[in-house]
């Protein structure tokens, strides 16, 4: 069987240190604030640390709080992290991984920000993937920018 899978990915540049920004993106409970798809989040990126995200309710095969594996934890350069959707969270059925790496840009920093697909249930979803949580991922790279810049104006008052 071929593995279905698909991809959203976008970029932003930042004028902000990498410092600043990784606080940001390791700021867990803040994520719902420029993540337009969750209702919650919580835990800490860190070696042995645990997250989880709270989505709202929508298809009854997909769990609404999801715990994420951490994958990659490489402090001011890359973040990665897996979640497994279905309903009782087992691999394969549709499952995603997470990639936000930091990179130097002509004085600043570009943040890639990338979402993996994969799984059986994807064909089935789809649909539903593109129409609700697509569109959700078009803000994210926006309203992380916006966010990086209040804790970088906080930080200079």
């Amino acid at each position: 069987m071929v593995p279905v899978t698909g991809e959203l990915r976008t970029s932003i540049d930042l004028d902000a240190s990498p410092e600043l920004i990784w606080g940001v993106l390791t700021d867990v409970p803040a994520y719902p604030q420029w993540a337009p798809v969750l209702t919650g989040a919580e835990g800490t990126f860190a070696d042995g640390g645990r997250v989880s995200f709270t989505f709202p309710p929508g298809n009854p095969m997909l769990r609404t709080t999801v715990p994420a594996r951490v994958l990659q934890v490489t402090p001011y350069r890359r973040l990665r992290f897996g979640l497994r959707l279905a309903r009782l969270g087992t691999p394969g059925v549709l499952d995603t991984e997470h990639t936000m790496t930091l990179t130097d840009q002509d004085g600043g920093v570009r943040l890639w920000l990338e979402i993996r697909f994969s799984g059986l249930l994807l064909p089935l979803l789809s649909r539903a993937l593109n129409r609700d949580r697509a569109p959700a991922f078009g803000p994210v790279a926006t309203n992380l920018k916006a966010q990086i810049e209040r804790v970088q104006a906080a930080r200079r008052d």
